[in-house]
């Protein structure tokens, strides 16, 4: 039996979103929050648990998982498949609406929660060799901190090859199960670590349903399609746009030139994928573009 790939949104969130698995994200957590040096998670609520309503074919169906802290931390944890492009702004955008959507009409500013986002990506963004990065917002020459209610991680699946597997348990172990690597001593890893073993088997049982397998490979198809027109959009877009900032080179200079030649490459992309049926805030986030620019956008 082939093993549906976890790093699948649609498969991520059933392992750790699906009824009963609040224990399996409480010990994933964790296990990230300790490889950070932060403080262990007690108990942990999802806001947004997967149910059969997550149509993979859906645009609008979330499947980020969102959940709350027992000390009213919220936490956002995505699976990232393909390179969406501009992920630090992407994420400092959805930051932004998390922490700010928790102020109500009449609210005080002290009543706001930190706000946690994970990244998990497959593919490398940061340029360092660190599997796991984690931001905050501090004092450049000091490092002293400002406020604590930002926390921002990156965990890069392609670095994960250099981590060792860890036989007492560990970040490690989790994010090889993501990969779905091969592991020569899995079953005895797994069995010290029963939240692991009951992701594992979770896996197992989603690829033996036949219904859950053809979702499966429906939304990895929509994941596919949306990358391979992205990028043939972005390749494209900014081709043409470099060609014409050329042209306009010649008589603005070089530096305006250039500068044309990306505008134009970006509204070609911002074209492209609007022609394709995809929203104003994917294109916004896909082409760098402000929501100023978009309704020129035909």
């Amino acid at each position: 039996m082939e093993l549906l790939d976890p790093r699948v949104d649609f498969v991520f969130k059933r392992i750790f979103a699906g009824e009963g698995n609040t224990d399996v994200l409480l010990c994933f957590l964790n296990e990230i929050f300790a490889d950070a040096g932060e403080p262990l998670l007690k108990e942990v609520v999802v806001l947004n648990p997967f149910t059969d309503k997550d149509d993979p074919l859906d645009k609008l169906s979330v499947f980020d998982i969102w959940a709350k802290a027992a000390d009213g931390k919220l936490i956002n944890v995505e699976m990232q498949l393909f390179n969406k492009y501009d992920i630090e702004k992407r994420t400092l955008y959805y930051w932004s609406k998390r922490y700010s959507g928790q102020l109500q009409e009449g609210g005080k500013y002290k009543d706001l929660h930190k706000c946690v986002t994970i990244n998990i990506l497959n593919y490398t963004v940061l340029p360092n060799e660190h599997t796991h990065s984690v931001f905050h917002l501090r004092e450049d020459k000091n490092g002293m901190p400002l406020i604590d209610d930002i926390e921002i991680h990156f965990l890069e699946l392609p670095k994960v090859e250099r981590l060792p597997l860890q036989g007492d348990g560990g970040l490690a172990n989790w994010l090889m199960f993501l990969k779905g690597k091969e592991i020569p001593d899995w079953e005895g890893i797994s069995m010290n670590e029963p939240a692991l073993k009951k992701a594992m088997d979770t896996l197992r049982y989603l690829s033996q349903d036949e219904e859950a397998r053809l979702k499966y490979e429906a939304r990895q198809k929509v994941l596919l399609d949306e990358a391979s027109q992205l990028e043939g959009a972005l390749n494209e877009g900014y081709s043409k746009g470099m060609a014409e900032g050329r042209k306009a080179g010649k008589a603005e200079g070089k530096a305006e030139g250039k500068a044309e030649g990306e505008k134009s490459g970006r509204m070609e992309v911002a074209r492209k994928l609007a022609a394709m049926g995809m929203s104003p805030q994917t294109i916004a986030e896909a082409t760098g573009l402000t929501k100023d620019d978009l309704p020129d956008i035909k």
